[in-house]
Order: structure tokens, then sequence, then C-alpha cells
């Protein structure tokens, strides 16, 4: 028996597999922050300056969030900005 070839139909797959799961982690952890510290998506925006409805955008996965707008999301809840995109579970940056 020979077994099937992996080409990289399956390499494709696994990365946009991982991909989708990364996106969800950070859209997740974006909301799970937001309620952790009882804000509203509207009082959220205001901090980035955007609207509610761009906010909620991200939040959803419907648009990419700008690392400006990363960056000081994770300032405002004191966690490391991988720790929002799903690359870590620790909160906090290593020192």
């Amino acid at each position: 028996d020979v077994a099937p070839s992996r080409g990289l139909g399956d390499v494709y797959k696994r990365q946009v597999l991982y991909e989708r799961f990364v996106i969800f982690m950070y859209f997740q952890r974006l909301r799970d922050l937001r309620e952790d510290s009882d804000m509203t998506q509207t009082q959220t925006a205001k901090i980035l300056h955007t609207s509610q409805t761009v906010y909620s955008r991200y939040e959803r996965g419907f648009q990419t969030i700008p690392v400006e707008h990363l960056l000081i999301l994770a300032d405002f809840y004191d966690v490391s900005v991988d720790y929002i995109l799903g690359r870590t579970n620790n909160k906090k940056l290593q020192k």
C-alpha cells in the first residue's frame, strides 16, 4: 500500500484552517476583553476614535483591525498584542 502524497492542496487547507482559527481567536478575545471590562462597543470605539459600526466589524471579523487600534487596545486592557491575536494565552508580555 502506498500512502497518498500530501500535495500543496493539503498544505494550503491546513494554512487556511490555521488562519481562520487565529482570526477567530482575536475576534473572540476583543469581545471577551471588552465584556470583561464592562464596556460597550460604543465606549470601546470612542477609545479608538472610530465608530461603533467599525468596531463591531472588528469583533465580527468583517474588517481587519489596524495595527494602531490593536496597540491602543493592548495598552488599554494591559495585555500583549500577541494575546489579542491568539498567539499566546499569557495576557502579559514576558520580560
